[in-house]
């Protein structure tokens, strides 16, 4: 058996954690991975058994809820087409504010990669909010970019649409904003329309001052990948070595990673060719793990002294079947998780990418599975929850379900495991 371990520090490059690590302040946890450090998360489950709190959301969206401290924030849209931000108490589950933050109809019909057009499976509220000191920051896929304070008082907002171009990405804009060092960073990666129009869209990054908003730097993203395959869901990823940061970023046929205090670009792996891109890349023994587009292989990348252009020989391994086209890999103890849209669950062995088992989990997924406690927790659309030891056999810990539809991606705070579904936001633990 491979035993769980912290991660690997050979080669130094490891995920900058955002805040401590009892929250779980943005989209996959404070260190953006999926992972918590908390040993006593949660296992058993249902309706009636071991839930702290359910609360109805009058309202739905596939963000992930970030909580710090005594705040659960969750971002939503209600049927009367209002984008709203709610505060609830993380004890109790009680609504302390509910903020209209905008209002916009889900656009569910296009002309043909003119716009976007969003999938049934999600709305407006789709990137996650985040959680930086006093600042709570959302996005929705009108281009609504805001930051409220703790209290609910907002501070700014832009709309990137309207200052930037409308969306062109098929799907319905969904890709999470980070903070770093007193800067809101926001991606944009879509359809260039270049052999539609002589102008095309731009593909771009994007950084405003946390407290004022005010924009700090932009880069032009055109990796010239063509139609849908410019198209990226991903939210970027903050790594750390001796000080350096580093963000990266996966989609449109190309990784790649910028300065986050300049927006300047270090290096880009291109020729990554596949489709749009919705899982996202994680960082673990100095590689970065990814998928390209549309099902297509699953990468290990090396990022030793990388800059400038990477050649093919930075790609460690390669897995080219079964492979998700939505979930995003975790990973633990030397081990990488990953599950398909069709429910099938694989270990792999981090160092060189041997398949260590295999395991049909039933159902349909979309949401992103976490590693906590020792074990994989992968949710289907169903509610239903498979809770997997993270070893290097197949064991089942426990099975669970809630009767709701979750698409979003489980959260773990103070010892609590935090479900989204399409009605109610459940705290799961006394």
């Amino acid at each position: 058996m491979i035993p769980m371990a912290a991660q690997a520090e050979e080669s130094g490059w490891k995920p900058l954690s955002q805040g401590d690590s009892n929250d779980w302040p943005a989209w996959r946890g404070p260190e953006g991975i999926g992972f918590s450090a908390a040993t006593n998360v949660p296992t058993k489950w249902s309706d009636q058994e071991n839930l702290a709190w359910k609360t109805s959301l009058d309202g739905w969206g596939d963000s992930t809820p970030a909580i710090v401290g005594d705040h659960v924030f969750v971002t939503l849209q209600n049927e009367a087409n209002e984008l709203r931000l709610l505060r609830l108490d993380a004890k109790t589950g009680q609504i302390e504010l509910n903020i209209l933050v905008d209002q916009a109809e889900t656009p569910r019909t296009a002309p043909k990669r003119k716009s976007q057009k969003f999938h049934n499976l999600h709305n407006m509220a789709s990137p996650s909010p985040v959680v930086s000191g006093n600042h709570v920051v959302v996005h929705f896929g009108n281009g609504l970019l805001a930051t409220y304070n703790l209290d609910g008082e907002e501070l700014w907002r832009h709309n990137l649409q309207q200052e930037y171009g409308t969306y062109s990405i098929w799907w319905g804009h969904a890709n999470s904003p980070v903070v770093y060092n007193g800067l809101v960073i926001s991606v944009c990666m879509q359809d260039s329309l270049a052999d539609l129009q002589k102008e095309p869209v731009k593909s771009y990054l994007i950084a405003h001052d946390l407290k004022t908003g005010e924009k700090k730097w932009m880069t032009m993203r055109m990796t010239g990948a063509p139609a849908e395959e410019a198209d990226a869901y991903t939210t970027p990823l903050l790594l750390t070595k001796d000080g350096q940061v580093q963000l990266v970023v996966m989609g449109g046929n190309t990784l790649d990673a910028y300065d986050p205090n300049t927006g300047k670009r270090l290096w880009y792996l291109p020729g990554l060719v596949g489709g749009r891109t919705v899982t996202g890349p994680i960082v673990a023994e100095g590689k970065i793990f990814t998928t390209r587009g549309m099902r297509k292989p699953l990468l290990a990348v090396t990022l030793d002294g990388n800059k400038g252009e990477l050649s093919e020989d930075a790609i460690q391994w390669t897995v080219d079947k079964s492979t998700p086209d939505t979930p995003s890999p975790v990973y633990a103890g030397g081990m990488l998780f990953t599950v398909t849209d069709d429910g099938i669950a694989h270990c792999y062995r981090s160092t060189d990418g041997e398949l260590l088992w295999r395991e049909r989990l039933g159902g349909n997924f979309k949401a992103s599975p976490i590693v906590a406690g020792g074990n994989v927790y992968f949710i289907n659309i169903d509610g239903n929850c498979k809770v997997v030891a993270a070893k290097d056999t197949f064991e089942l810990v426990s099975e669970n379900e809630v009767k709701d539809t979750t698409i979003a991606s489980p959260a773990v705070a103070g010892g609590k495991l935090f479900l989204r579904g399409k009605e109610h936001l459940y705290c799961i633990g006394k």
